[in-house]
């Protein structure tokens, strides 16, 4: 990505270098990195982010001549508890989707064909990682904290 900053502080970014700009009619994209910079082109740099930051508008950074975004930590208008419970029933919700898989088995059970111990261990083991999940989040201070806590994804 490369961007160029106007006379009026307006800065345009591009996905690729366009083919043509200013004078040069055709063949601008191949120009190098150093040549593009002369008509003022430099990189766009996309800082990574946290769940709980958000990207600002664009901005020169001349210390090292490149475009990128000035990175905000988000404000949240629910409680730390609201944001708590929310991420547990989330958590709660990824758990029991896993645990639906294997329920035909154990209602099976109830009409005389017995669980593998595989099944039934397998199970424990979410219940018990699901309650250790669970006490992480009850045990974390701050939204940011809650908000940039990685739930598990099963696949």
């Amino acid at each position: 990505m490369k961007a160029i900053q106007d006379s009026d502080g307006k800065i345009t970014v591009f996905n690729s270098t366009p083919k043509n700009w200013g004078t040069v009619i055709c063949g601008f994209d191949t120009y190098s990195n150093e040549k593009l910079q002369t008509y003022g082109f430099y990189d766009v740099v996309r800082p990574t982010i946290k769940e709980s930051q958000e990207l600002g508008a664009i901005e020169w950074d001349a210390d090292n001549n490149v475009f990128t975004y000035p990175v905000k930590n988000k404000t949240y208008s629910q409680t730390v508890a609201e944001l708590k419970t929310e991420k547990i029933d989330n958590l709660k919700y990824i758990y029991n989707r896993e645990l639906a898989k294997t329920d035909w088995i154990i209602i099976r059970g109830q009409e005389g064909t017995a669980a593998p111990q595989e099944i039934l261990d397998a199970r424990a083991a979410l219940r018990t990682e699901c309650a250790s999940k669970e006490a992480e989040i009850n045990g974390l201070s701050t939204k940011a904290q809650i908000a940039d806590y990685q739930l598990p994804s099963f696949r």
